[in-house]
């Protein structure tokens, strides 16, 4: 471990929002770019169940592999995976998922604190039309992780809890309709000021 790593407080990014925001472009490729872990609950979630990541599954919301408490399980396991990076000297860790719920988000931050990590939001976010045109091309992808289709993605704007519990200090908006690349460079820009 270098003299900065036990220096520098680690941050967890969480990149969240509705399903085809964005969010998973994006916090792929700002890991990347950071050289950060990155834990995505798609794969994640299909990886607990033992089955191929890009396998199509027509579970309906909080059904099959998307029931609550398989969605907690999965939640929990990627804390679990960030924690050991953290332990290991990791600067940071990437997180991508819907956390939808302001349980979701608090556990999160509650862990962040309990591992004297920083914590740092993204809610992603698009057009219904951008969303639509994106699911299409989903559906039409047979390399495509997320199992997101338009009728979920309806069900779940309708659950998804506002995160006004979260500072300006901890969460920042991010229309997701620019190219990926110049979001990026955005997020890095922001970060560094």
């Amino acid at each position: 471990m270098t003299d900065k790593q036990k220096t520098e407080q680690p941050t967890l990014y969480i990149f969240f929002g509705l399903i085809a925001s964005g969010k998973s472009t994006l916090a792929e490729l700002f890991a990347e770019k950071q050289n950060l872990p990155y834990y995505n609950t798609d794969r994640v979630r299909k990886e607990l169940a033992g089955i191929a990541g890009n396998e199509r599954r027509s579970d309906g919301m909080g059904q099959g592999i998307y029931t609550p408490e398989f969605t907690k399980k999965t939640y929990q396991t990627m804390l679990n995976r960030a924690a050991q990076d953290l332990s290991k000297g990791a600067l940071g860790v990437v997180l991508d998922g819907s956390y939808s719920t302001k349980t979701e988000r608090h556990k999160v931050s509650e862990w962040a604190a309990s591992l004297q990590a920083k914590i740092r939001f993204f809610l992603c976010s698009c057009s219904e039309k951008e969303t639509q045109r994106r699911l299409t091309l989903r559906g039409q992808d047979p390399t495509a992780v997320s199992d997101g289709r338009w009728e979920i993605f309806v069900q779940q704007r309708e659950k998804f809890e506002q995160p006004d519990e979260l500072t300006p200090q901890q969460i920042t908006y991010i229309d997701t309709e620019a190219e990926p690349e110049k979001l990026l460079q955005e997020l890095l820009g922001l970060l560094k000021s």
